[in-house]
């Protein structure tokens, strides 16, 4: 089995969450596979093996299991993006949109230092609209974005194109058709 067809496989995919018309693309299943989740991780390490990324960014929530996998093996450090309120120190904050609206992500202001190579993680990448977000508030920061790293891709809603447009290299591992 080739390891496209392995993640394929390992993805539940639960029709009509959270809303009619919309396939949810769950990794928990993914997760919990002991042999997909390593493979996913050590795919997306693969490329960045001997360069020196010094921090791995993750996005509440998936993009914490992901990254923390992901810099536990580049022996590199964690750093969480979260929604707004979450972290107890001095943070930078950055408003993002939704497809419904707009929110805010923040992390700590000393979680990044100017010139630091960053490697951006989370599950999934649709509209790329929390991604984005991400990407800013990294910049804002100085960070030296290496790449975003995503397990899936949802290439008909945009969001790889939206995070090239802005110079970083977009890396995923599967793609499925629609939302």
């Amino acid at each position: 089995m080739t390891l496209t067809e392995e993640l394929i496989a390992a993805i539940r995919n639960i029709p009509d969450y959270p809303k009619p018309g919309i396939m949810f693309r769950d990794i928990t299943t993914l997760l919990g596979n002991p042999r997909a989740f390593r493979r996913s991780v050590d795919e997306l390490v693969h490329p960045f093996a001997g360069t020196k990324i010094e921090k791995v960014a993750g996005m509440e929530a998936r993009g914490f299991i992901i990254g923390g996998a992901v810099a536990h093996q580049l022996s590199a450090g964690f750093v969480p993006i979260r929604k707004k309120g979450k972290l107890p120190h001095d943070t930078v904050r950055v408003a993002y949109s939704l497809e419904y609206g707009v929110d805010e992500m923040e992390m700590h202001r000393d979680a990044v230092q100017p010139g630091e190579k960053v490697i951006l993680v989370d599950d999934l990448i649709a509209t790329g609209g929390t991604a984005e977000g991400a990407v800013k508030l990294l910049k804002q920061m100085g960070a030296d974005i290496v790449a975003a790293c995503f397990i899936i891709d949802l290439p008909a809603l945009g969001g790889r194109k939206k995070l090239e447009a802005l110079g970083v290299e977009v890396r995923t591992l599967v793609e499925f058709d629609g939302h």
